[in-house]
């Protein structure tokens, strides 16, 4: 049964590191409007590391559920689904702590939450009134996260891969993967589904008219 619409649509966007959440993200924004919608990226609630060494930081588990402060997040949406404006941390993924600086946002016709561990937590799952989940083989993903982090992070390729090794793929297994099942729809093959995409748009606009 579907959730009665109250407030702004809350669309979640989940799916491995790179999966192509990015991509339908994009056409997801372009198809809705970027004047109509809020954007919430899980990637921003990363907890402040600025009170360990870098040295350490490097070391954590970014992966895992409990580097991510989901409740700041969900007190987020909350307040955007009533109404309110929020500000959103802003990351430092090279240094791993948060900029001193926020992102303003205020509601509006639909809220957009991404990230791989959104679909995790069930009070932030029963947020959502759309939960889409891109689903897309590994060596792929293994391969635009490589592209992403050295390109845009400043990482080496050892390191990448060795996070890759002992962080992303076993977390992946663990506490991304089974969150598929909570999916109203699975995007195989990733953003290049256009059939799928089709699906995705028509769903979002049923929603929206009602």
């Amino acid at each position: 049964m579907s959730k009665k619409l109250e407030g702004p649509l809350v669309i979640g966007v989940a799916g491995g590191s790179g999966s192509g959440k990015t991509t339908v993200m994009r056409h997801m924004i372009k198809r809705i409007g970027e004047e109509n919608l809020t954007l919430v990226d899980h990637d921003a609630y990363y907890r402040d590391l600025k009170h360990i060494p870098f040295e350490e930081r490097t070391k954590q588990n970014f992966d895992h559920p409990s580097a991510l402060e989901t409740e700041l997040m969900i007190r987020h949406i909350e307040a955007l689904k009533n109404g309110y404006s929020v500000d959103i941390p802003i990351y430092d993924f090279v240094n791993h702590i948060r900029s001193e600086k926020v992102r303003s946002v205020s509601p509006r016709q639909v809220i957009l939450v991404d990230g791989i561990l959104i679909f995790y937590e069930k009070e932030l799952r029963d947020l959502m009134h759309i939960k889409v989940f891109v689903d897309t083989d590994s060596d792929i993903r293994l391969l635009r996260r490589l592209t992403r982090d050295i390109c845009e992070r400043g990482r080496t390729l050892e390191s990448v891969l060795h996070q890759y090794e002992n962080n992303v793929r076993p977390m992946h297994l663990k506490f991304v993967e089974p969150t598929k099942r909570y999916a109203d729809i699975i995007i195989p093959h990733g953003g290049e589904n256009l059939v799928a995409l089709d699906m995705v748009d028509a769903l979002i606009s049923k929603r929206l008219k009602k």
